[in-house]
């Protein structure tokens, strides 16, 4: 891809992203393309439907909230790590909210495969659980796949009221959750 096209598809993704975590519906193309400077004829070249925005949106989230794990851990302790990789994961999923229609269909047709999203987010969970359980501040005998469905309970029960506080709160006791207890 020449660097002016690969340019283009940045800005494109970039302005997408913001567009779509905005939104509470539908985003219109013109919209994005008119924002990243573009021609709708420039984004339609680079992405030819609204699925394939939206996918390659999902795809670059999705690689930004798996690799954040190990950055986190490198500025932080583990469990402090965990905790601010909740809320980068969080802010993943309330961002979906204006692509949700487009997502949801992904999934049903198959193009966005919800069990490889899934291992890459306990992927992401096990790395900072096992960071955790070698230094004595998460406990060693939970389940990354435990943790990813609770987080999802968690997003799931309080996306309807929006309230960042309370998902917050929840996401504090489930570290909580995951510290280790005394024996005895």
């Amino acid at each position: 891809m020449r660097s002016d096209a690969r340019r283009n598809r940045e800005k494109l993704l970039a302005v997408a992203r913001a567009a779509f975590a905005a939104a509470d519906g539908p985003v219109a193309l013109e919209a994005i393309a008119r924002e990243a400077g573009v021609g709708i004829g420039t984004l339609y070249r680079h992405f030819p439907t609204r699925e394939e925005l939206v996918d390659a949106v999902y795809a670059a989230e999705l690689d930004d909230v798996t690799a954040s794990a190990g950055a986190l851990l490198a500025r932080s302790s583990p469990e402090v790590a965990l905790r601010a990789w909740m809320d980068r994961y969080a802010a993943f999923v309330e961002t979906k909210r204006g692509m949700a229609d487009v997502l949801r269909a992904g999934v049903a047709s198959g193009r966005i495969a919800t069990p490889l999203t899934r291992r890459r987010i306990s992927g992401a969970v096990a790395a900072l659980l096992e960071a955790g359980a070698r230094a004595g501040t998460l406990r060693a005998d939970a389940d990354p796949e435990d943790v990813t469905t609770m987080l999802l309970g968690v997003f799931l029960a309080t996306s309807a009221a929006h309230t960042p506080e309370q998902t917050g709160r929840l996401l504090d006791l489930l570290v909580d959750a995951l510290s280790p207890r005394p024996a005895g």
